[in-house]
């Protein structure tokens, strides 16, 4: 329907949408969201360069110091670091969704979509379904770097699990992302919010280190630390270890954050001026 049809009660009335209307709203901007990929294929970049950076940073600068602390070597750093970047996958997809939310709003792709009688939150549900898919295909790529490098993996079933987790998780951080998208100004400010509350979360983690020559008052940090709780939850999964404390903290927060910050995310496209 064009919306040069459409009068402007109509664009503007909040009418109930039928969820079989939200289904194919949600599925028509999925693909309309694939096939931009498609055309921009620069896109994926940060999805096939950031694991293979970080697993090779990690493991050959980092690999042989670290991994005697753990009482052995490169090859033991590997076991543990990779379960720690795979919980990263979801939560650096989750930046990415807020950056590219903010642009559409500036290039005025988001003011089309807002005149037309389709579900507000198709829009929203649609980007998150597209980033989850490029969190896959970024998990992808960093397990064929992980063994190539000289990852075993203990656990398949665990692996599948450790990579549901990070997709839960990193699909409610998107809904903070997607807020951030709507109510900052442009996307560098975006990605400088993003950078300010992620890095203290993954470095005061136990992603890539250890926690116990931490100070205390960072162990503390640490404990509350969803990103500490995911790594922790993965590791269990697939090296084999605790997993009920990791796995009840991070299902807790990713909880939380979607039922406090998705309607906040839906309300604020909705009344964007």
């Amino acid at each position: 329907m064009s919306t040069a049809t459409l009068s402007p009660a109509a664009v503007k009335a909040d009418t109930p949408i039928p969820l079989r209307a939200h289904l194919r709203h949600t599925g028509a901007l999925i693909r309309r969201n694939l096939l931009w990929i498609r055309q921009d294929p620069e896109s994926m970049f940060d999805a096939v360069l950031f694991p293979v950076v970080f697993t090779l940073l990690f493991v050959y600068v980092f690999g042989g110091s670290i991994g005697k602390s753990l009482g052995g070597g490169q090859e033991q750093y590997v076991q543990y670091v990779v379960p720690g970047l795979l919980a990263m996958m979801g939560m650096n997809m989750a930046q990415g969704v807020g950056t590219g939310f903010n642009q559409d709003f500036n290039s005025g792709v988001m003011d089309r979509f807002r005149s037309l009688p389709i579900g507000r939150g198709s829009v929203l549900f649609a980007k998150i379904a597209v980033e989850l898919m490029r969190m896959l295909f970024a998990t992808a790529v960093l397990l064929v770097v992980a063994l190539l490098v000289g990852y075993d993996v203990g656990s398949w079933s665990g692996l599948l699990g450790s990579v549901a987790l990070s997709a839960l998780f990193g699909s409610a951080l998107m809904w903070v992302f997607l807020t951030l998208g709507v109510v900052m100004k442009n996307a560098q400010s975006v990605q400088a919010m993003g950078f300010l509350v992620l890095m203290p979360l993954q470095f005061g983690s136990s992603i890539f280190a250890p926690t116990q020559s931490m100070p205390g008052w960072l162990q503390a940090f640490t404990d509350y630390n969803p990103l500490s709780a995911l790594a922790d939850c993965a590791r269990g999964l697939m090296e084999g270890g605790p997993v009920a404390r990791p796995l009840w903290v991070t299902v807790a927060w990713s909880v939380g954050l979607t039922v406090v910050m998705a309607p906040v995310a839906i309300h604020k496209f909705r009344t964007k001026s």
